[in-house]
């Protein structure tokens, strides 16, 4: 297997701080801002609340641990997948995200442009 061009080990590791950075900020926050954006949602049961937080930040931990030691064609869809699901999620829950000036969910159109560049890269 040829060495990873640079370029694409910048976009992998990019991509790998977002997931391992929102897992462990949606932990961190789970009592705080992840609970609000539920409850905002009308999501209220604190169980659920948690079942949802901590199964997304789960997703997202398992998703960059694997770009970051099993980076393959398969991860990156799968990351493109376990996003597009999630930004399904949001749409449906908190349609004023998209709104949002820090963009929460317009991130999510470069960040599947990056995931399917490498995943389309040549082995």
């Amino acid at each position: 297997m040829n060495p990873e061009p640079q370029e694409y080990q910048c976009l992998r590791w990019s991509l790998v701080f977002v997931w391992l950075a929102t897992a462990c900020a949606s932990v961190w926050e789970l009592d705080g801002q992840s609970s609000a954006l539920l409850a905002s949602a009308g999501i209220h049961d604190a169980i659920w609340m948690r079942v949802l937080v901590l199964g997304g930040a789960a997703t997202d931990l398992a998703l960059g641990l694997a770009m970051a030691f099993l980076p393959s064609r398969l991860v990156y869809l799968a990351a493109l997948g376990a996003m597009l699901l999630m930004t399904i999620a949001a749409i449906l829950l908190v349609p004023a995200l998209w709104l949002h000036p820090l963009g929460p969910l317009t991130k999510n159109l470069p960040i599947a442009a990056a995931l399917l560049l490498l995943a389309k890269r040549p082995a």
